[in-house]
């Protein structure tokens, strides 16, 4: 199969589809990426490799996504993320195409796979444990920036020169971005120190876009808070907040009924139209409207608080 577009979804991205871009813009350089939520883009079809949206993974068919329930797992019962399908898909193809000798493709594959892959597809769900942690050391900055210097047997005499500018100009893109995440962090405090005075004693947040709102939770001393609201570019999302800034365990989780869900199936089980999407890990949902995200977020309050109307898992 040589695909005319490699299909992710649009909005905000996380580490798991962009490696997954990776590997499938170096296999399919001709390929057109196409970044869509839209329903004509996200199915599969014959012109096309889809990956981290669909709602279903069949490699036949094209698809990677592993949002959906019933998701496929590793043989140790580990979840992946969409760079792990793509990696057991695609990876022993990707190591030829960097011209890696046929003999270590298999060994070098299950080693990446381990250090570099297995990580990314914890944390993307939410399930990194103390062993995945180890090797997420191996991604830290400092790390990776070393691993662009010449290998051993590169003895040409600009070799050093060369992979220094090379890492000088990854290095430079990368402070930036950080210095301007950093400001726009501050931005989004007073965004959201405002939005937590207008909600008072309500469990439910609602912001006037997608930002980060955990600090400025903190710092308000806002406990009393279970759930954000904001809108995206053509939907609204409901997502959990974390107890602690190191862990992935939430204030409250998201209806059990509801994980893994789409469409009608998830507008059945929580009783509002126009829900969308709820993830498997019950940390973030969609729905079409702002009433609807609303409404979710009400039926999870309800379902989150104890009989004594007080919740369970305080921050």
């Amino acid at each position: 199969m040589v695909p005319d577009f490699l299909v992710t979804h649009s909005g905000g991205f996380h580490a798991d589809e962009l490696l997954s871009s990776v590997i499938l813009t170096r296999l399919f350089p001709d390929a057109r990426l196409v970044r869509s939520r839209a329903p004509e883009w996200i199915t599969p079809g014959p012109d096309r490799i889809v990956y981290d949206v669909g709602g279903a993974f069949d490699p036949a068919a094209g698809i990677f996504d592993h949002h959906q329930r019933g998701a496929p797992l590793r043989d140790d019962g580990r979840p992946f993320s969409s760079f792990g399908l793509v990696w057991r898909q695609f990876g022993r193809d990707f190591l030829k195409a960097l011209d890696v000798p046929a003999a270590d493709v298999d060994a070098l594959h299950a080693a990446f796979d381990l250090d570099f892959v297995l990580p990314v597809d914890l944390m993307d769900n939410g399930a990194l444990e103390p062993s995945a942690a180890g090797a997420l050391a191996k991604l830290t900055l400092p790390v990776l920036l070393e691993t662009l210097k010449p290998v051993f047997d590169d003895r040409t005499p600009e070799a050093d020169d060369r992979a220094f500018h090379a890492a000088l100009s990854i290095a430079r893109s990368l402070v930036e971005a950080a210095l301007k995440q950093g400001a726009a962090k501050l931005r989004a405090e007073a965004i959201v120190l405002r939005a937590i005075a207008a909600a008072g004693e309500g469990r439910v947040l609602e912001l006037p876009l997608g930002m980060p709102f955990r600090p400025a939770i903190v710092k308000a001393g806002a406990d009393h808070l279970l759930f954000v609201v904001h809108p995206r570019e053509t939907d609204w999302c409901l997502t959990g907040i974390r107890r602690s800034g190191d862990g992935f365990a939430l204030r409250a989780d998201l209806p059990a009924a509801w994980a893994g869900l789409t469409g009608e199936d998830l507008a059945a089980a929580c009783g509002v139209a126009g829900a969308t999407f709820c993830h498997n890990g019950r940390f973030i949902a969609a729905a079409r409207t702002r009433e609807a995200a609303l409404a979710m977020a009400g039926i999870a309050v309800a379902q989150a608080l104890a009989p004594d109307g007080t919740s369970p898992v305080p921050a």
